[in-house]
């Protein structure tokens, strides 16, 4: 199986020592605990490819420190949702069809928002 670091997608103009070791922390972490089988769509993002992607222009994957987890069906979403908070994830984006998260110190904290 791949490393944490691996699985976690890098725009073409990054690499993946981009994304900040805190995160790869974190999720490894995530799925130990959850026993999910994480699937991310969106990791490390550079300027153009975040603005491409619809991004905000501050967006914590500029930083390496945001990751966009596929959601599946809404019962994978509730669990992957209640690991999350119970984690202590305090920056959780909700979309239709993926989960928002990330640990960047520099944007507000405990908000959870809709995309």
């Amino acid at each position: 199986m791949k490393s944490m670091r691996d699985r976690i997608p890098v725009c073409p103009h990054g690499t993946r020592e981009d994304i900040d070791p805190s995160l790869i922390i974190a999720l490894e972490k995530l799925e130990r605990e959850s026993g999910l089988a994480l699937k991310f769509v969106s990791g490390y993002r550079c300027t153009e490819c975040n603005n491409a992607a619809g991004g905000r222009p501050n967006s914590a994957h500029l930083r390496g420190l945001a990751i966009d987890i596929d959601a599946g069906g809404s019962g994978w979403r509730y669990l992957l949702l209640s690991f999350v908070v119970k984690m202590g994830f305090r920056r959780i984006g909700i979309g239709r069809g993926f989960i928002h998260l990330d640990l960047d110190l520099t944007l507000p904290q405990d908000v959870m928002w809709l995309y």
